[in-house]
């Protein structure tokens, strides 16, 4: 791979937009697609050049980027679709095949066999830091690849991003981003839980935040995504949940993570309740809210088990 490969960036959604700005702000020669026509609009109103299928934007690239909604959106754009060919016969042999979506390992995998089966080269890099770090420049990787094929992609990263973390073979990505979101979603209903709780118990959300920040209670969901309005002003809390990190998103990276734990057999209890709660959350009004409004989700439900005792 050159040292500053033509990039084909296939979505160019609300994370992937922004990435791809990033990229030909730091000089690189960027062709992107979306089947969305609003998406392809605002990246090229942004400076990114847009191609009119995904075809003419692999076309001559050295590393094809995608960051699609669903493994199975990267696996039909890799193999194609009702006769159309694919990504992986649209390219040049050797390209390199960097997936940024956030997919079940067993995809990834799937995705990097197919990609090596056709003469390419794979690696898995998912996100964290949503948005705000994506349009920022300061999102972390989690790759999953061969060590060589990571420090192939690493400076394309490190445009994007502050942190990038080498996580193992081909899935080890997907792998650390799913047990991150696990733990994090996890903490969140139970930061949620206590701040609702200190309510009852006649707390302030300030002195509950000034105790468990320095305390044992701390974690990312306390100190910075506080989901209580006060506290940490940039939480989303003080933007009436404004994403930030959907509930959707949220629901979405514990489905997968359950899949994972069943595939695995692992004896876990917090992350199937979890998946159940962001489920629910989600269907029930909170898909397009932050994540950390699962908080009024546990108020709510609260005050009417109250009412109806």
């Amino acid at each position: 791979m050159s040292e500053n490969p033509t990039i084909a960036f296939l979505g160019l959604g609300h994370m992937g937009g922004p990435m791809a700005v990033n990229l030909v702000n730091a000089g690189y020669s960027v062709a992107g697609y979306d089947v969305v026509p609003a998406a392809l609009e605002a990246a090229q109103a942004h400076g990114v050049p847009v191609a009119g299928s995904p075809a003419e934007a692999v076309a001559g690239a050295g590393v094809v980027l995608t960051m699609f909604p669903s493994g199975q959106h990267v696996l039909d754009a890799y193999r194609g679709v009702n006769g159309t060919p694919g990504l992986l016969t649209d390219a040049a042999p050797g390209t390199m095949f960097l997936d940024c979506s956030t997919i079940n390992v067993d995809e990834a995998r799937e995705a990097a066999t197919l990609a090596i089966a056709a003469g390419h080269r794979s690696v898995d890099a998912p996100v964290s830091g949503g948005v705000v770090g994506a349009e920022a420049g300061t999102l972390t990787f989690m790759v999953g690849g061969e060590a060589d094929d990571f420090e192939a992609v690493r400076p394309l990263l490190e445009v994007m991003g502050k942190r990038v973390v080498h996580c193992g073979g081909h899935g080890g990505g997907q792998a650390a981003k799913i047990c991150n979101n696990l733990i994090l979603g996890v903490s969140m209903i139970a930061v949620s839980e206590a701040f609702v709780l200190g309510e009852k118990l006649g707390l302030t959300h300030q002195a509950l935040f000034d105790v468990a920040s320095a305390a044992s209670g701390q974690c990312w969901a306390l100190t910075t995504n506080c989901p209580v309005p006060g506290p940490v002003p940039s939480s989303p809390a003080n933007r009436d949940y404004q994403p930030g990190f959907a509930g959707a998103l949220m629901a979405k990276d514990l489905k997968l993570a359950l899949n994972a734990l069943q595939s695995t057999g692992v004896a876990a209890r917090l992350g199937p309740l979890a998946s159940e709660i962001y489920d629910t959350f989600a269907a029930e009004g909170g898909a397009g809210r932050d994540f950390s409004g699962i908080i009024t989700d546990i108020r709510d439900k609260s005050d009417s088990d109250r009412s109806q005792a």
